[in-house]
């Protein structure tokens, strides 16, 4: 049988609300988006990497650095539909959906997302999570929970901290049951195609989580577990943190070359 052919997508708009301008931001030289771009250039299941945009600085920044980047509409309201608009139009059989704002992805996570589609046929969807060691991260709603079942498929997502537990210190009490989503996706074509006719849920509105169109519209999410932390840029202070890490980063190479 025929390997299944992956391309990944990396959905990339200028006006972000909490902070515009994001994917052109410099870290450590180049824009971000460039980061991510070379990151996931490297998974070995992808064989191209496009840069989906509404933005003609994001185009030129792109195309500048030698990737390949493709205009959409601006009428988009969630990078899944930017990423949609794209793979329609590509030939291949899976479509790899990578934020934008992660400029230290693992190319073996995408790798790992990947896989499952091999021996699963009816497969539609995957993503991926880690545990949760920090109780805020737990209680923060910024950083999506999901609960699987034994075969590792999506049983919910939630903003709020799933499962409940009566106890105090969950994390040290339930170390193996609380997991962060990472907003990472494989999705085969076929799905996509599919994508406009799903109408959006009430469980999507009331948690502002588009994943849960697709559980409610009965389709299963794979979701595989890695130990990779993501290091996201989503707001001016995440910047901050992330070049005091570069540069702590290199004190250490210098100290101990």
């Amino acid at each position: 049988m025929n390997p299944l052919k992956a391309i990944a997508i990396i959905p990339a708009r200028y006006h972000s609300t909490r902070f515009p301008g994001k994917p052109l931001v410099v870290i450590d030289g180049k824009p971000m988006i460039q980061h991510v771009y070379e990151r996931v250039c490297l998974a070995t299941r992808v064989e191209g990497v496009i840069v989906a945009t509404d933005d003609d600085r994001i185009l030129r920044a792109v195309e500048g650095f030698g990737g390949k980047a493709w205009m959409t509409s601006p009428g988009h309201t969630s990078g899944t539909d930017r990423v949609a608009e794209v793979a329609c139009q590509q030939e291949a059989d899976l479509i790899v959906n990578v934020q934008g704002d992660e400029p230290f992805i693992d190319p073996a996570c995408i790798d790992a997302m990947i896989e499952p589609f091999d021996t699963e046929p009816g497969l539609m969807i995957s993503t991926l999570c880690h545990p949760i060691t920090l109780e805020d991260d737990l209680y923060n709603p910024n950083i999506v929970k999901v609960v699987t079942d034994r075969r590792g498929f999506a049983l919910y997502f939630s903003r709020s901290p799933i499962p409940y537990s009566s106890h105090s210190n969950l994390i040290l009490k339930n170390a193996s049951v609380f997991k962060r989503h990472m907003g990472l996706y494989t999705y085969r074509k076929s799905f996509l195609e599919q994508l406009p006719k799903l109408e959006r849920s009430p469980l999507e509105d009331s948690e502002s989580l588009e994943q849960l169109r697709f559980l409610e519209n009965g389709y299963q999410i794979k979701v595989i577990n890695t130990t990779y932390q993501p290091l996201a840029v989503d707001t001016p202070d995440d910047l901050e943190r992330i070049n005091e890490f570069l540069k702590e980063q290199a004190w250490q190479q210098n100290s101990s070359s």
